[in-house]
């Protein structure tokens, strides 16, 4: 309830005891009535005074406000609080610009990422893809193996018409030095001795020279028969595999054949 409609109901119900004790005068002797007259006025006052201090206190506060409200109201004129709005703002767009181009780098560099994983899944070969590279790979295999039996047989052709030259070579030498020396043998009896121990010595070549060559020749007659023998044993599993796949391919063929008597 508020404070003037409280001191207003005590003064109306002031005024209505005021009304009683006059009537209470006229019918009850005069010294009770002036007793109960006398509290009545202390209460009055007592409430005079109330309304008093109340009004005070509402000039005041009054006062205090209108005092806040012009202070509010001069700085709107001046601008200050603007201007400190202004430069906050402005802080604010600083900031949120910064965040703005740290989000754009981030989204950049996990673009970059997103788009070196889809280069990596894309050179990665899907099921046709390995297939077609198995056969092209096996025809390269194939091909590879064509071209170094040939570079072998060819290094193998230079090889041995090397060894052929370097014998003849030596050949030719050897005959060009018997030569030589038989002029001499035949004049001379020290001539033939000298040719009797070259014929020699030649003779001791040769024989180390064959003997290295049977060496190299039983090596690689071995080599040869070791080849044979894998050779044999590839043909063996090659025959046994083709007549697996052969009776593999007829049972399939007879089992196929049951499936389509048999009744569903």
């Amino acid at each position: 309830v508020p404070r003037e409609g409280i001191q207003d109901k005590r003064k109306i119900d002031l005024l209505g005891e005021i009304q009683v004790l006059l009537q209470t005068f006229k019918n009850e002797g005069p010294q009770d009535a002036v007793w109960k007259l006398m509290s009545v006025l202390e209460i009055l006052k007592d409430v005079e005074k109330r309304e008093s201090d109340f009004q005070s206190f509402f000039r005041r506060t009054y006062t205090c406000m209108q005092a806040g409200i012009m202070e509010l109201e001069k700085g709107m004129y001046t601008g200050d609080k603007y201007k400190v709005d202004v430069s906050v703002l402005d802080q604010s767009i600083v900031d949120a610009r910064e965040k703005l181009n740290l989000a754009k780098r981030e989204l950049g560099a996990k673009l970059r990422a997103i788009l070196s994983l889809k280069r990596q899944i894309d050179d990665v070969p899907v099921q046709a893809e390995l297939i077609q590279y198995e056969h092209r790979f096996s025809e390269l295999y194939i091909q590879i193996q064509e071209r170094l039996r040939q570079t072998r047989k060819h290094y193998d052709t230079y090889n041995a018409l090397l060894e052929i030259k370097e014998l003849m070579l030596k050949e030719i030498s050897l005959l060009n030095s018997i030569s030589s020396q038989f002029q001499e043998a035949i004049v001379d009896t020290a001539g033939r001795s000298k040719l009797m121990d070259s014929m020699e010595a030649i003779v001791k070549g040769t024989q180390q020279k064959l003997k290295k060559v049977d060496v190299g020749l039983h090596s690689e007659q071995k080599t040869r028969d070791s080849l044979k023998e894998k050779y044999s044993t590839a043909i063996s599993e090659h025959r046994r595999f083709s007549n697996l796949l052969k009776s593999f391919q007829e049972e399939c063929v007879r089992h196929e054949r049951l499936r389509s008597l048999t009744p569903t």
